[in-house]
């Protein structure tokens, strides 16, 4: 079985990433991946790339096999994910353009988000769901490559595929949230259930409708031209990500799994 220090879940943006990669297939009793799993180098870490929507972009939001991925991930012994997403912006001070690191999310999708569904009772923290020590390193990374970015934001998961009406804009911007997704959900806590750390990179493509006066409507096509120009920024943001990452883990996902097993 081969093996990775680093998973890395996004579009097929970031393939040029890996040096000397291969493709490779893993079965998992969940199923099959999005697509066949890209192994290679960044630097001297050997990382996994899945395409979460695949090669083809053809896999909606609400049948990504979030579980199969995540798990597959694990076979490989991947202890770190770092995942990239667009993200629509429901706070004004997050623009077009700008890149977010998720810090808290708010679920609003109905999804299978557990790993554990039938041999035990196991209630993981989802207190603090993404990786302050990852967090921590991207901020500065990005702080360093002098991007717009902000170390904070509270990511809201719809179901998808389709956008939000107004109303409902308004109404996630009411409940504290930053930005919405419709992919993030429930990847970051397969992951924590999995003892693995997870960063969650979101890149700023629109205002959300509804968010303030003369709001435009939003379209798959402005979302993809927006984040094509982000591309180049987000390779080499990954890139130094990866190369800044110390092989200790000092964060508390490794022990996301201590004292979680319901007993009697």
């Amino acid at each position: 079985m081969e093996k990775a220090d680093i998973g890395i879940i996004g579009g097929s943006g970031l393939y040029s990433l890996l040096d000397n990669c291969k493709d490779i297939k893993i079965d998992t009793k969940y199923g099959k991946t999005s697509d066949s799993i890209k192994i290679g180098f960044i630097g001297k870490k050997k990382v996994a790339f899945i395409p979460r929507h695949s090669i083809k972009h053809d896999i909606p939001p609400m049948n990504v096999p979030y579980l199969a991925n995540i798990e597959a991930l694990d076979k490989l012994g991947v202890e770190r994910v770092i995942a990239t997403n667009a993200v629509g912006s429901l706070n004004l001070k997050y623009k077009p353009g700008d890149f977010v690191l998720f810090d808290q999310f708010i679920n609003m999708s109905h999804r299978n988000d557990t790993f554990f569904d039938a041999s035990k009772v196991v209630h993981i923290s989802s207190a603090d769901p993404y990786c302050e020590q990852l967090r921590d390193i991207a901020y500065k990374t990005g702080k360093r490559m002098e991007l717009k970015i902000y170390d904070k934001a509270n990511v809201v998961i719809i179901n998808g595929p389709r956008f939000s009406t107004k109303a409902e804009s308004k109404f996630f911007k009411s409940i504290g949230g930053d930005v919405i997704n419709m992919t993030q959900y429930p990847e970051v806590v397969l992951a924590r259930e999995k003892t693995m750390c997870y960063l969650g990179i979101g890149i700023v493509t629109d205002y959300d409708a509804g968010i303030y006066k003369n709001t435009k409507p939003v379209s798959s096509q402005e979302i993809n031209e927006i984040f094509n120009k982000s591309i180049s920024k987000l390779r080499k943001f990954i890139f130094n990500i990866v190369n800044e990452i110390p092989e200790q883990r000092t964060c508390i996902c490794k022990n996301s799994l201590d004292n979680a097993e319901m007993t009697k």
